[in-house]
Parts: C-alpha cells; structure tokens; sequence
C-alpha cells in the first residue's frame, strides 16, 4: 500500500520556492512597468486626441455624402451638384446651393455638429439649415477644396463647367480628397468615369 504524500511535504513543493511564495520577480515586474510606459507614452497623445477621431468621422460623413449624392441622381435622374469648398461638403440640385436647390439629409436632417452649424449655412440670411445635406468640417481638421461638380442621371460625374446636357464630361480619371488632422492622412477618391467612391 502506497502512502498518501501531505501538501505541503518536499515532495510537492517546487524547486527554489518556499511553501506558500507565490508571484512575479523583482525583475518581471520592472520589465512589465518599463513597456506599459513606453506604449502610454506613444499611443497616449493619438488616444486622447479628438482631432484624429473627428478627421476619420468626417471622411466616412463625407463619403457617405458622395455616395447619397450619386444614388439620388440616379433615382431622382437629375443632376445632383457636390460643393466642395474647403469648410463643408453639400449636396445641391444647381450649382449655386441656393434656398430652394438644397438637397434634403437622409433622415431630413445632418448631424448638427456645432461645426455644420457654422459652415451650412444660407449665404444670404446667415441662418442654419438642418435639413440640408451639408456637413460642416470639424476644427482642427482640413480638407482639400475641389471645384464644385455634378452626378448626372446615370451617376456619371462632370465638372460644373460642362454643359448640360452632354456626354462629353471634362471631370478628372480621379478626383481625390484629402481630409487632414492631428497626423492622420485620410484619401477619398472619386472615379471619373463611372462616379465610383472609395
């Protein structure tokens, strides 16, 4: 008959440790601190910036802008103009983004970010819209300005320049946007020959 071995006996201690010594080394412990400092002080700066959070939550708004722009040309077939000036990405019905022009937000209303508030406004009264399909560019973030253009009824897009109508379109191969804050690059491009956004 075998004899039961008591916990605790030499038998079941383990090799250098004493009965109940349990956790990390001096040396574990220091190495743990040394890399969790190093990451806070590298990703610490981007995490807490907001900056680098508005500029990719203002690309996707303004995809989504060019893509709803395109898709409602298409079922409305009319032409749709894109206002790209630097301070705000709209949709229009004419090139002039006048009062009765504006294209309506999905929804029937934009983000109202204090931003849109600023920059989606009537030119003539000063007074903001809510119900347009304009999203102001948050501060601290840029945008390229481009020249504003339009989606026909195909979904094809053409420089405001172009006559309407016509088949001969002067739009770029590809037009692209840059969307800039706190070191982050974002690049949307636009297809000129199919109207394509990505």
């Amino acid at each position: 008959m075998r004899k039961a071995i008591k916990q605790g006996s030499p038998a079941t201690r383990l090799p250098g440790r004493r009965a109940g010594q349990f956790g990390f080394t001096l040396v574990e412990l220091i190495m743990v601190i040394v890399i969790v400092g190093i990451i806070a002080a590298v990703m610490g700066p981007r995490f807490f910036s907001r900056t680098t959070f508005d500029a990719s939550g203002y690309n996707n708004q303004m995809v989504a802008l060019l893509r709803y722009g395109q898709k409602l040309a298409i079922a409305q077939n009319r032409n749709v103009f894109v206002r790209l000036n630097g301070n705000s990405v709209a949709l229009c019905y004419n090139a002039t983004c006048s009062a009765g022009a504006r294209v309506l937000a999905p929804g029937s209303t934009n983000t109202a970010s204090a931003a849109t508030r600023q920059r989606c406004v009537d030119p003539a009264t000063n007074v903001y819209d809510a119900g347009w399909a304009c999203e102001g560019v948050p501060d601290g973030v840029a945008m390229t300005a481009a020249a504003t253009f339009y989606f026909d009824a195909a979904g094809t897009p053409f420089a405001s320049a172009d006559a309407q109508p016509t088949l001969v379109s002067t739009f770029p191969d590809r037009l692209a946007l840059s969307v800039t804050g706190a070191g982050v690059a974002l690049t949307t491009a636009i297809e000129g020959g199919t109207g394509y956004v990505r």
